[in-house]
């Protein structure tokens, strides 16, 4: 029997299309937010959770980092969507017939350039495969939808016009949690590992703390700050290293970035993909 991969959005979202991507072999299962798609994959409703963490056009997905920790889940792969973006409109319709577009705001914003050549004006929806459901539901050629390929398909949309975002490098990065880290060396390129860590209140504690990670000869490949339950005076940091917990110089780092920190929590290891 297949396994279930839960991803936050309705059926033929971006998440829905890294899922269908990363693992062919699981049945997607939709969530209404990232914590009820976290929650799936703890209570076993589902055995592994798509989450999207950053796009390269807007940066990151807000809330996401501040959910891992306390989540109880691992990371133990990660997936990359390049984000197509198609102008859905119910069957028979034409371009020219387009008088508005419903989708996500960040959506409407990668598509300014099209959308005000053809003086298409935006409308914001919930999502993007929300928007592709509501357009089919109402049937009327004047409104279009910004969603995937995939939504059309699902929605018994027609594709009006394909690829009209403006940035044709639009990429999106999923991480893939479970229930139970992985630690197997995998794949032929380098493994990551992710945590996240508060520093102890003593100067220069983040320099120090990342010293030891220079000093072993290890990348550190992301570093990022945020503020831990709005309090403008707890910052938590979240960072990716290549190499694996297990690995000696890993082993010393971690060690000298325990004596600088108030806590550390390990996220998982997966193999690089990109």
């Amino acid at each position: 029997m297949a396994g279930k991969i839960a991803f936050q959005g309705e059926l033929g979202a971006y998440s829905h299309q890294a899922c269908v991507q990363s693992r062919p072999d699981h049945v997607p299962y939709p969530c209404t937010t990232f914590h009820d798609a976290i929650a799936a994959v703890r209570d076993g409703d589902a055995d592994l959770g798509m989450i999207a963490v950053e796009n390269s056009t807007y940066g990151r997905v807000a809330d996401v980092h501040s959910l891992l920790p306390e989540s109880g889940l691992k990371i133990v792969d990660e997936a990359f969507v390049r984000v197509h973006i198609a102008l859905l409109g119910v069957p028979g319709t034409t371009l020219e017939q387009v008088k508005t577009a419903t989708s996500h705001t960040v959506l409407l914003g990668q598509c300014r350039r099209f959308l005000s050549d053809h003086n298409i004006a935006s409308i914001t929806g919930v999502d993007t495969a929300g928007s592709a459901k509501l357009v089919a539901e109402a049937g009327d050629p004047s409104s279009a939808a910004l969603a995937s390929e995939l939504a059309g398909q699902i929605y018994g949309l027609d594709v009006l016009a394909a690829n009209i975002e403006d940035f044709d490098n639009n990429t999106t990065r999923f991480i893939v949690m479970a229930r139970e880290a992985d630690l197997s060396r995998r794949g032929d390129g380098p493994m990551v590992t992710s945590f996240v860590f508060r520093v102890r209140n003593i100067p220069a504690a983040l320099y120090k703390a990342m010293g030891g990670f220079a000093t072993n000869g290890i990348n550190m490949t992301k570093l990022e700050s945020y503020m831990v339950n709005g309090d403008f005076t707890a910052t938590q940091f979240y960072a990716d290293v290549e190499g694996h917990p297990e690995d000696e110089n890993m082993i010393r780092a971690f060690e000298e970035l325990d004596h600088f920190t108030d806590e550390i929590v390990m996220l998982g290891t997966f193999p690089r993909r990109l």
